[in-house]
């Protein structure tokens, strides 16, 4: 499995549209094939922050998620939006129990 984590922090003006892309990045990115789960979440310590909780089968899904030409359009909306974007990690798991 393959984990991917990042973060974008908005500015009061942007707020609105990023979690508005963000949600229908999350629910397109949902129906991808190889996608176990994708989620955006609002910090509680940071209302302007809003991170990211994903996980994909292998890495030919993440890899193929990333071409995906909504997916790079996302992250250059993000980019033009925010105040700061935290770069995304990615990592490979397994379960242990």
């Amino acid at each position: 499995m393959i984990i991917v984590t990042g973060s974008v922090v908005a500015n009061p003006e942007t707020f609105s549209e990023i979690l508005k892309l963000s949600i229908e990045h999350v629910e397109r990115s949902r129906k991808e094939p190889g996608c176990i789960s994708h989620d955006v979440h609002v910090d509680c310590q940071n209302a302007m922050r809003l991170f990211f909780y994903e996980r994909w089968q292998d890495e030919a899904a993440i890899k193929t998620h990333f071409a995906v030409p909504a997916s790079r359009a996302f992250v250059k909306a993000l980019r033009e939006l925010s105040a700061e974007t935290g770069n995304a990690q990615v990592f490979r798991a397994e379960p242990i129990m």
